[in-house]
């Protein structure tokens, strides 16, 4: 997070509120799958593999979407001529259209997929200025390196700047928070209001690429 601009700092917490929203949405209509916490999934499908049920499949399933996802949103980003944070969030948000559009339909399934796809783009999204593309939808490595600057603070080293990762947790965590409350109230809202975040983000990323400096 050190190596963004401040208004991409903010760009990238409000994604990752984004990501906690539609993980919500998607483990309490899915029954307990993630759609953009692969380690959990990981984890789902050993233990369902051990123990020979279907959880492994379904849970193996939605890496395949979330890694395809993933690829997809890192192509948009390559081959576009335009900057990365708003062509690839506009992917996001049609992505969960089509998830919102078979929820709507009743097609539980199809709907996880595609939300699974639109957190694996969404990965894509924020570039720094090293090149570097930050993840937002799973925080263990934020955590971790939130962690490693505090013990660096303690000692007197480092750039102390361990409260940016964990605004980013703290965005999945609220986004997740807020994504539950709707869904348990009306799943079909709580797709609509991810659609419309998504491409909130989009217009806000693409307001910043068009700002001087």
């Amino acid at each position: 997070m050190i190596r963004f601009d401040r208004s991409y700092q903010a760009l990238a917490v409000a994604v990752s509120m984004l990501a906690g929203f539609v993980d919500a949405v998607g483990f309490i209509d899915s029954s307990g799958f993630f759609v953009s916490f692969m380690t959990g999934n990981s984890t789902r499908l050993a233990v369902g593999a051990a123990e020979w049920q279907d959880a492994a499949l379904v849970a193996g399933a939605i890496i395949l979407m979330f890694l395809a996802g993933v690829v997809a949103g890192s192509l948009v980003a390559a081959y576009s001529r335009r900057p990365r944070a708003p062509v690839v969030l506009t992917l996001v948000a049609l992505l969960l259209a089509v998830a919102a559009g078979f929820r709507l339909a009743g097609a539980v399934v199809p709907a996880i997929a595609f939300l699974a796809l639109a957190m694996g783009a969404a990965n894509a999204a924020i570039e720094g200025r090293d090149g570097a593309v930050v993840g937002v939808t799973y925080m263990t490595g934020t955590i971790v390196q939130a962690g490693q600057k505090i013990a660096n603070a303690l000692r007197g080293v480092g750039d102390a700047r361990w409260p940016h990762h964990l605004w980013l947790w703290a965005g999945l965590v609220a986004g997740a928070i807020v994504g539950a409350c709707v869904a348990l109230w009306s799943p079909a809202m709580a797709y609509g209001l991810a659609v419309m975040l998504a491409a909130l983000l989009a217009i806000r990323a693409a307001m910043i690429t068009r700002s001087p400096g």
